[in-house]
């Protein structure tokens, strides 16, 4: 009797952006694990990819005929997904042919692994790291780190291993942990949704994992730009959302101190200094968006 390997349903969005998601597509043609599905979720308002399945026939189409967001194009994704095993994976990726049978039986081999991340590269420098394993984010100023971050590959981080969180970029979870955990938060709508996410998992007794024998490489930002306002924006908004969403006790506490009285002031400073006025005012209106929606603290999806 032969085994039937588990479906995995890769999802990716596409934003404005029809040739970097055909690219993607080209290289998921090309991999070797026999059962998958493939859905991309057009949020276009601009360049709508109606091309796509006429190139692409073997993909699940979705326009969603609006902007919905990470979060929002991913949940209607995940939506239509039938396979046992669910793979967000950004449309500025391309992917080893055999990226998929890694992660897969590492967590095959492991029923509490709920989520799960490749090792990632950047595309244009292919063997520098962008992602081996995070770092855990403190609760009380938000910050941590990428480990390997900006390290040439030569096999130091080729140990998988548990992680403190996955990268929104490459991220598989199981049908069995989506089952406890639900649909994304789309009140983030872009950034940090997934941080938010994989503490959800963590809260229903997952752990997360780093397998570095798959590998992704990353086209950073081409979807909002380095240094764009929108990101400055969200960056800003989403940031206190997740400590207000994901700190508890008095670490709340300690947060809101060093949110207030370092983090804050340190950007608008940086800001009047560069006098860069539009990022200071994106930064800002980020910030109160957060004091207008007091009653997110709670798990408002």
């Amino acid at each position: 009797m032969t085994n039937i390997p588990p479906k995995v349903s890769i999802i990716t969005i596409n934003f404005n952006g029809t040739a970097v998601t055909a690219a993607l597509l080209a290289s998921l043609q090309k991999i070797s694990y026999p059962s998958i599905e493939v859905i991309v979720v057009d949020n276009s308002n601009k360049e709508p990819g109606y091309q796509l399945p006429i190139d692409y026939p073997w993909i699940k189409y979705i326009n969603t005929g609006e902007n919905l967001g990470f979060a929002g194009g991913n949940n209607k994704g995940i939506e239509a997904a039938t396979g046992d095993y669910l793979f967000l994976l950004n449309n500025d990726t391309e992917v080893a042919p055999d990226f998929l049978e890694p992660l897969v039986n590492r967590m095959e081999s492991d029923k509490q692994i709920g989520v799960i991340c490749p090792k990632i590269l950047y595309y244009d420098e292919p063997d520098t790291i962008q992602f081996a394993g995070f770092s855990p984010i403190s609760p009380i100023t938000g910050r941590g780190f990428s480990i390997g971050y900006l390290e040439k590959d030569k096999g130091q981080h080729d140990t998988a291993m548990p992680t403190s969180r996955a990268h929104g970029a490459a991220m598989m979870f199981s049908r069995a942990a989506f089952d406890k955990v639900g649909l994304m938060a789309e009140l983030f709508f872009l950034y940090y949704e997934e941080m938010d996410y994989c503490e959800r998992f963590k809260r229903a007794g997952y752990t997360i994992w780093y397998e570095p024998a798959s590998k992704v490489w990353h086209k950073e930002s081409i979807s909002t730009g380095k240094g764009s306002t929108l990101k400055t924006y969200y960056y800003s908004r989403n940031r206190l959302l997740y400590l207000r969403r994901n700190t508890f006790g008095i670490q709340k506490l300690l947060m809101y101190l060093y949110y207030f009285c370092i983090a804050v002031p340190k950007n608008l400073i940086g800001y009047i200094l560069k006098a860069d006025w539009n990022h200071l005012k994106a930064f800002w209106k980020g910030l109160i968006w957060n004091f207008s929606n007091t009653s997110k603290d709670k798990h408002d999806k």
